[in-house]
């Protein structure tokens, strides 16, 4: 297979073959793939209709292929291109579940908690009723009555201003001691820089009194599901995101039954944060090894 550069002009056909897959898992959509792809080193290959995807760092991997998983040969695809095995990564469960069904033991899968994404009803993430939401909609209350604010959906000045605040929310977090949020950073200014040759993105920002306070990015993952890549809220501002979580959905996640909001990457902290907001369901996925053929 040859790996090249993730481009920007495949990314209709990518995103067609994504279709086809029934792949739901966040990682997928071309926006990840293509705004991480420096971070993790990420390349792609076209080949035997489907796209494989490789990770460079921080380990060498492979993670699901993308395309009609149901009309593959699975069995004579591995041993042609892995006859002495391999590993994947973000292998969503319905792939892994449907290489053991053929492959039987050469297939072995470890659950990957930390990389299950989270997904949340888009109509109870807007209304916020009953008591599994009072402290949600305590805060969103709060911050409307001690705010002037103003609800901005992304244009080119929303986006010039949402590229300055990330560079305070940064200095302010200091991102300089943290890879993880430089990596992080760098992924969000590359989605601004580009953000009229993306596809099926949406954004939508908070201000308050001219400042820009509040970001959240997302993208169309299937007909169903839209994906939130990106949330930014300013120190100071009390429910701020609360506030931007509702007020985008409300007026972007028209027509989505469901919003994506990714994983936690086993934080602790992050994981309490994201149950909070009572997940209807996770996309799980796993790291699977292909044992060598016999």
């Amino acid at each position: 297979m040859n790996f090249q550069k993730i481009e920007l002009e495949q990314q209709s056909d990518y995103t067609n073959l994504l279709v086809s897959s029934g792949n739901h898992a966040s990682d997928y959509s071309f926006v990840n793939l293509w705004s991480w792809a420096d971070e993790y080193q990420l390349t792609w290959s076209w080949h035997d209709d489907l796209v494989w995807i490789r990770q460079g760092t921080p380990e060498p991997v492979f993670w699901a292929p993308v395309g009609p998983w149901e009309h593959i040969d699975w069995g004579l695809l591995f041993q042609e291109t892995f006859p002495n095995g391999a590993q994947f990564i973000r292998v969503p469960e319905p792939l892994t579940d449907h290489w053991k069904q053929i492959l039987g033991g050469r297939i072995a899968d470890h659950e990957a908690r930390g990389q299950w994404d989270y997904r949340y009803d888009v109509r109870e993430l807007i209304d916020l009723k009953g008591n599994r939401f009072h402290k949600k909609k305590n805060l969103l209350n709060q911050f409307k009555k001690n705010y002037d604010f103003q609800y901005r959906p992304f244009d080119s000045e929303i986006i010039t201003l949402a590229c300055e605040m990330q560079q305070d929310w940064c200095t302010w977090r200091d991102c300089e001691s943290s890879e993880t949020l430089l990596a992080e950073n760098r992924a969000i200014a590359r989605v601004l820089r580009n953000w009229n040759r993306l596809d099926g993105l949406h954004g939508g920002a908070l201000l308050v009194e001219g400042t820009l306070i509040a970001y959240t990015i997302a993208e169309k993952l299937t007909e169903d599901t839209l994906v939130i890549h990106f949330e930014k809220g300013s120190h100071g501002y009390k429910g701020v995101y609360q506030a931007i979580n509702q007020m985008f959905l409300q007026r972007s996640g028209n027509g989505y039954t469901y919003v994506n909001r990714e994983q936690d990457l086993g934080n602790e902290g992050l994981r309490k944060a994201k149950m909070s907001y009572n997940p209807v369901d996770f996309v799980k996925k796993s790291r699977v090894i292909l044992k060598p053929a016999p």
